[in-house]
């Protein structure tokens, strides 16, 4: 029994099974015909093997035989003398054959026919001698007992697969009544026709999203007081749906060999008032893994007009479950696994699907995008979230999977579809490489804010109400030092599965330096509070904090400047960038020389051991900062010239 009759078969639907056979049977003579092709062809091009040989791919994907090894079978045959040919693969097509014909006999046998025994009979006759020799070889006899179809030379298996064929097609017009909209439909009631009818409507409205793949047959059969619709989805063992109609109630049977995806298909429906019983897994040793899973729902339509449109609706999902699993895969390459079912949802709910995805092939697709914008290396086989964050990256793949349906229903070029691709990833990249640039912005502010704090502070230094003054602007430069820190997480976050040494994360460490070294420099300053200081010193730390202050003030226009630098743009725009990167350098030179005048004022004025303290910790604090403040400033130059422009 075929796999689709065989799951019908276990879920007690005998009046569905005989379509099934029927179906299959079918198939199974296409099959057939197609291996005595491969037997006449092969026999003809050993007896003359310099003649050209026909390609009978087409042919052989028609039949329904995928493997294209098939192909070799009459390339590679060759005559051994004595009427004998030995053919590579022979023994795995007599199987076929064998199989094909008990396939086409059991519908027959399953409707009882008295034609069955005598074809069986015949099978059976022509099964004596074998029809292959050991060693793969076929004797012209053989060849000739399988392929003849000249009834005057004896019988052969190819004369008794076209009378069971014209027996199956006898046995299907006689059971068959009618065809609505492709489904097949047997002794139908009158009220069942617009019900098959509304389904098939919402088959056929997305049936276009799964292009060539094969699958979604329809069978619809009325028992007893019962409507029952079968799809077969695709070709996954045990992917079977059966629709069970009675008066407005409609009980939805659904197996798979995939528990995610039945669970999914189970979360199309949340729009519905579907009552689904728990679902149960059955052993079958015939099935993927040992076993299936199978679902039940209940739907109570409110009225004829309600159960249509749930028909409809329930015909319109069924392209969406097949190859969900492969796409499912090969989405998780790209995306976290919530975001990953959350984009399947989403492309059924808005009827893209993600077939055309797989067509293009899938993410092969996407890293072939990266590897034509990316300009790291280390951007190469990782996850779109890595990159572009969970987002943007959930985001980009919506876009693809409407443009790769798009494209590929309206027959666009292939290559003009993928250009699309490249296009629309480079505006997320760009725009993912600005959300950093923006980070690194922020911190220079909050750098320079931090800075002008110090200078203020240092002009309340020795004041009455210092204390209490300083230890405000203190406690409000802790909070923007966590701002500052706040930011080169979210630096780290998004970049936590680059390469290491990435640009921005590197500048926001090397910037995050200067931030702390500020903090320090003010809490130094509440240390001193009201204790007066001697005017040169005061006069040396402010002198040292003004030149920071510039610095951090330039590095605010570095940042921002360094937006606008390009390859072949303005060149008062890196004149600028350069301009504002020379001045940071030459604040930390004046940093050191300021520096270098504070401890010659210490020494003149010769503090009191605390404030020394205090001061001596506040310079060296204001002159570290300016020397991490070049460094940044430096690493932002070396980026600009040896990446930004080389672009």
């Amino acid at each position: 029994m075929t796999t689709k009759a065989h799951i019908l078969d276990a879920l007690g639907e005998e009046a569905l099974v005989l379509p099934a056979q029927l179906a299959a049977a079918l198939g199974a003579n296409d099959r057939a015909k197609y291996d005595f092709t491969l037997l006449q062809f092969g026999r003809a091009h050993a007896e003359h093997p310099q003649a050209p040989l026909p390609d009978f791919a087409k042919e052989r994907l028609a039949a329904g035989q995928s493997d294209d090894s098939l192909d070799t079978v009459m390339r590679n045959a060759c005559a051994l003398g004595d009427g004998r040919y030995r053919m590579p693969g022979a023994q795995a097509l007599c199987a076929r054959l064998r199989q094909a014909l008990d396939e086409m006999l059991r519908p027959l046998r399953s409707a009882g026919l008295p034609a069955a025994t005598d074809f069986a009979e015949r099978l059976q006759a022509l099964d004596t001698p074998p029809w292959c020799e050991a060693d793969e070889v076929f004797s012209d006899a053989a060849i000739t007992r399988l392929v003849s179809g000249e009834r005057e030379r004896g019988d052969s298996l190819h004369l008794l697969v076209m009378d069971l064929h014209k027996a199956l097609n006898a046995l299907q017009a006689q059971i068959a009544c009618e065809h609505i909209l492709g489904a097949a439909c047997y002794a139908l009631a009158e009220v069942d026709r617009p019900r098959v009818s509304a389904f098939m409507h919402g088959v056929q409205r997305t049936a276009r999203l799964k292009f060539d793949h094969p699958g979604l047959g329809t069978t619809a059969t009325r028992a007893g007081e019962r409507l029952l619709i079968q799809n077969d989805i695709g070709t996954t063992d045990a992917h079977v749906l059966v629709i069970q109609v009675q008066g407005l109630s409609a009980t939805l049977t659904y197996t798979d060999v995939h528990l995610q995806r039945l669970i999914y298909f189970q979360g199309l429906f949340a729009d519905w008032a579907v009552d689904w019983e728990d679902t149960r897994s059955r052993a079958d040793a015939s099935m993927e893994d040992g076993l299936y899973h199978l679902g039940v729902g209940v739907y109570q339509a409110r009225d004829e007009d309600d159960l249509c449109a749930y028909l409809r609706f329930l015909g319109s999902r069924l392209v969406f479950l097949i190859d969900w699993n492969r796409a499912r895969k090969r989405l998780r390459l790209l995306l976290p696994k919530r975001e990953t079912l959350t984009l399947l949802d989403w492309a059924a709910h808005e009827e893209y699907g993600h077939m055309a995805f797989l067509r293009m092939g899938g993410e092969a697709a996407i890293f072939d995008a990266l590897g034509f914008v990316a300009q790291e290396p280390g951007l190469l086989g990782r996850r779109l979230d890595e990159l572009l964050g969970v987002k943007a990256a959930a985001a980009y793949m919506q876009f693809v999977l409407r443009t790769c349906a798009e494209g590929l229903l309206a027959r666009r070029a292939v290559a003009l579809v993928r250009d699309e691709l490249r296009a629309e990833l480079v505006n997320y990249l760009h725009s993912a490489q600005q959300r950093l640039h923006d980070l690194a912005a922020e911190h220079a502010a909050w750098c320079f804010e931090l800075a002008n704090s110090v200078r203020d502070s240092l002009f309340a230094l020795g004041g009455a109400d210092a204390g209490e003054r300083l230890g405000r602007m203190s406690a409000r430069a802790v909070d923007w030092e966590h701002q500052a820190d706040a930011l080169l997480d979210a630096a780290r976050e998004r970049v936590r599965h680059a390469e290491k040494g990435h640009f921005y994360y590197e500048l926001l460490m090397a910037a995050d330096d200067v931030a702390d070294e500020l903090e320090e420099a003010l809490f130094h300053l509440t240390l001193v509070g009201a204790t007066p200081v001697a005017p040169p010193l005061k006069a040396a730390l402010q002198s040292l904090s003004q030149v920071l202050l510039e610095g951090c003030q330039d590095y605010v226009r570095a940042i921002e400047a360094c937006r606008s630098v390009h390859r072949g743009g303005a060149q008062t725009d890196m004149q600028d960038f350069l301009e504002a990167v020379h001045r940071i350098v030459s604040a930390e030179h004046r940093s050191d020389a300021a520096h270098r005048g504070f401890k010659v004022s210490l020494v003149a004025c010769a503090p009191p051991t605390a404030l020394l303290y205090a001061l001596s910790e506040c310079a060296r604090n204001l002159e570290s900062g300016a020397d991490a403040l070049m460094h940044a400033a430096l690493d932002l130059h070396d980026h600009v010239l040896a990446e930004v422009i080389a672009e």
